[in-house]
């Protein structure tokens, strides 16, 4: 019975002291998404296993050891999603946003699922925020994708960040580059873990994503991908590098970044930090102009990105950033009797339509309780309802910060309510500045 009671291992449970700071940081994704003209996409939990095993590629870990997979009651093959990008190229094509006018911007909040080793920052049960830009050829695309992740991590307040990108060229030049890779880790063929043995005939590249510390020393001095760029591989990435400098973002070519899924080609990138132990990489993502086609669509080049948010937020709490508050009660009713419930009933919902958060008591509590509790969710401010306020319909309003007191006319409790509350935002906002001169 103790089992049931606790999460799986790999999940985790967001607690209301929390998540405000869940929503202020999606709040940011999504807002600066809009900026660049992303639109949200909600695409299903799981799809059928082959939109993941034939296009994220069965070389690579995600597909061989991490998907969680089993058969419905239908006899399908069904696949909880890993990552999103390979569901919305489906959704894209089904759906024909494709053929409209493009590109195709769009962005999502979502879980993902992958079954490995839970770490800090990286659960079974994952969340992504990720944006996808579907037909656009043009490197300026590119730096207008890692210009979203840049901008979403600087405003969110993420310190002691790069950018570290490369280029892994098209399937024209990536021929020759397969065959160099193929030559120097035969020569160290007994030094590979039995995986990347595997590997080394199916996709060699694998290897430089392997986790294995011998495979990850080997790869070290492995022939570099960005050194067999064919002649457009190269312009494109040159295109790439002009347009980041144009838009101010630093950042520096790492021949080691591959990415961990087969559909990428040409331009790959990470947003990497040093405050979060092994798992540095904040944000990832790339090119895959192929994918669309693979899927079933016409020849249509795209490019996006994943971005962990449980990996953010740790970084955030590391750096020790500074979040806004999470809002708190602006009223508190405390009724005296069954009346005067009622009466608080009637207020309340008046006062939440008009937009404040208000609560009042609906556990039966006696006074000195109510005013425990109201203390205790921060409540801004309160009155007592009792028998003389609902037969003068008037009470008395308190500040609960300074002990401040009023008497309101409780038909025009919304509009003293937002004169009080005003006053003292403008009263914080005062000590604020003095207190910072």
């Amino acid at each position: 019975m103790a089992e049931i009671n606790r999460a799986i291992k790999g999940t985790g449970d967001v607690l209301p002291k929390d998540s405000y700071r869940w929503q202020y940081v999606e709040k940011v994704m999504l807002d600066t998404a809009r900026l660049y003209g992303f639109r949200e996409i909600r695409v299903p939990v799981f799809e059928h296993t082959e939109v993941f095993s034939r296009n994220v590629g069965d070389t690579t870990d995600v597909v061989q050891k991490e998907m969680y997979t089993f058969d419905d009651k239908g006899g399908r093959s069904i696949t909880l999603r890993p990552e999103l990008t390979a569901g919305v190229v489906r959704s894209s094509i089904e759906h024909g946003l494709i053929y409209e006018a493009l590109p195709e911007k769009v962005c999502y909040i979502g879980g993902c699922y992958r079954y490995e080793k839970p770490q800090a920052g990286r659960l079974r049960e994952f969340h992504q925020f990720g944006i996808e830009c579907i037909g656009a050829a043009s490197p300026a695309a590119d730096a207008e994708v890692i210009s979203v992740a840049n901008q979403v991590l600087r405003t969110i307040g993420i310190e002691k960040i790069s950018l570290e990108i490369n280029s892994i060229g098209c399937p024209t030049c990536r021929k020759e580059y397969q065959k160099a890779l193929k030559d120097y880790f035969n020569a160290n063929i007994e030094e590979l873990c039995d995986t990347c043995k595997d590997r080394l005939t199916r996709n060699p590249m694998r290897i430089l994503d392997c986790k294995s510390p011998v495979c990850s020393k080997l790869s070290e001095n492995a022939p570099k991908v960005i050194d067999f760029l064919c002649d457009d591989c190269k312009e494109h990435f040159e295109g790439v590098k002009a347009h980041l400098d144009a838009a101010g973002l630093k950042y520096t070519v790492n021949p080691q970044i591959v990415r961990g899924l087969d559909y990428y080609t040409r331009t790959v990138f990470e947003f990497v930090s040093g405050d979060i132990g092994a798992q540095s990489t904040v944000c990832g993502g790339g090119r895959y102009d192929g994918l669309v086609a693979q899927m079933g669509g016409s020849n249509t080049p795209a490019l996006g990105f994943g971005m962990g948010i449980e990996r953010l937020l740790l970084l955030l709490e590391n750096q020790k950033t500074e979040l806004p508050a999470d809002s708190k009660c602006d009223l508190y009713i405390a009724p005296m009797g069954e009346k005067a419930a009622v009466k608080a009933t009637q207020l309340a919902t008046k006062l939440r339509f008009d937009g404040f958060e208000v609560a009042t008591d609906v556990c039966g509590r006696g006074l000195k309780a109510q005013m425990k509790f109201a203390d205790k969710i921060g409540a801004k401010f309160n009155i007592v309802l009792g028998d003389n306020e609902l037969e003068t319909n008037k009470a008395i309003i308190k500040n609960m910060t300074t002990g401040d007191t009023k008497e309101i006319e409780l038909d025009s409790i919304s509009d003293e309510l937002m004169s009080l509350i005003n006053r003292m935002a403008l009263e914080n906002l005062t000590d604020s500045v003095f207190n910072n001169n």
